[in-house]
């Protein structure tokens, strides 16, 4: 019974070294045909969502991305919502985001390029703060914190 098991082990090993070694060359090729399957994306906590509204103006284009809550088997309690301001930058950006589409701002928010300061004010009792606020290649790209539907959440989680 242990020669089975060590023949048996030792074909597994040898199977498997023999595949990777047939699979070698064409790996580049694959892989990239396996990325542009059509039900492979980026995880949207990577990427920052999908754009949900694009406010173009003369000066630069402002992405407002779906608000993030992803979680490996459920919506987390805490996300976020991206903000990407794309073309060339004025010195000083002042904008009223309304993320839920609702027609009511739910924060203001500054931004200073030249001096890379980031101010919110928050209107909304779901906006928290600010994750992330850096100059990117495209433009400037915002990470608002929030909470998932505030008003239902026990008084002690706030």
């Amino acid at each position: 019974m242990k020669n089975i098991k060590l023949i048996a082990g030792i074909a597994w090993a040898a199977a498997g070294l023999l595949i990777i070694i047939l699979l070698f060359p064409g790996l580049e090729t694959m892989s990239g045909k396996l990325a542009n399957l059509p039900f492979m994306k980026i995880n949207p906590n990577f990427s920052g969502g999908e754009v949900e509204r694009q406010l173009v103006s003369p000066v630069c284009t402002l992405d407002i991305r779906r608000p993030v809550f992803d979680g490996l088997f459920s919506e987390r309690k805490e996300g976020f919502v991206q903000l990407d301001w794309r073309g060339k930058l004025p010195g000083e950006i002042e904008d009223s985001i309304d993320y839920n589409f609702d027609s009511i701002p739910d924060f203001y928010i500054k931004i200073d390029t030249k001096q890379s300061a980031t101010f919110l004010k928050a209107v909304n009792p779901a906006v928290r703060d600010i994750n992330i606020s850096a100059a990117t290649s495209y433009g400037w790209a915002v990470r608002v914190n929030l909470i998932r539907n505030p008003s239902t959440l026990p008084s002690g989680e706030l």
